[in-house]
């Protein structure tokens, strides 16, 4: 045990390269300490090292192997689902779960589009939203072409940073 907590941080930099994903690396780290405390405290390790990486590896791969089956079987029960006709889906629809996320992405887009300063907001959805050419929208709210430009350029800013969070 004392080798897991002194090799924690390169484990899970190996993890982390590996899956490309820090949470994955930490879920998996904390998985090979469950595995190491179940171990036998009596069992003689000529290479602790060794095997944390190898331990390691193999929970990586299992994760993998995880994700592709739960991915298969994802795909497959859409296929079961869906109604075909000549192999192309009857319903042009998307997923259920697809429109989920969707709608809660165009909600929180409002909410982030909604809460832009005033003038920002009112050229944001001129522009963007209601697709006028920048000249019209400058026309529209009486200011320059320029100060619309600065405007939806730092509502986009706004926005994709709110978004993120």
């Amino acid at each position: 045990m004392q080798a897991f907590f002194e090799k924690r941080e390169s484990l899970l930099l190996f993890l982390a390269a590996r899956t490309r994903c820090m949470a994955t690396a930490e879920d998996l780290i904390q998985d090979l300490y469950l595995k190491l405390a179940a171990m036998d405290a009596g069992t003689d390790v000529r290479a602790p090292s060794a095997l944390l990486y190898r331990m390691a590896a193999n929970l990586m791969i299992d994760h993998v192997r995880s994700t592709q089956r739960s991915s298969r079987r994802a795909g497959q029960w859409r296929m079961e689902t869906r109604a075909l006709l000549s192999g192309e889906d009857i319903v042009d629809e998307p997923a259920a779960d697809e429109v989920v996320v969707a709608k809660e992405r165009v909600r929180q887009l409002a909410e982030a589009v909604a809460a832009l300063p005033p003038q920002m907001g009112r050229a944001f959805r001129l522009h963007k939203l209601e697709g006028m050419s920048q000249a019209d929208t400058a026309q529209a709210m009486g200011v320059s072409v320029k100060m619309i430009e600065q405007h939806i350029q730092a509502a986009i800013r706004n926005l994709s940073q709110r978004l993120r969070t």
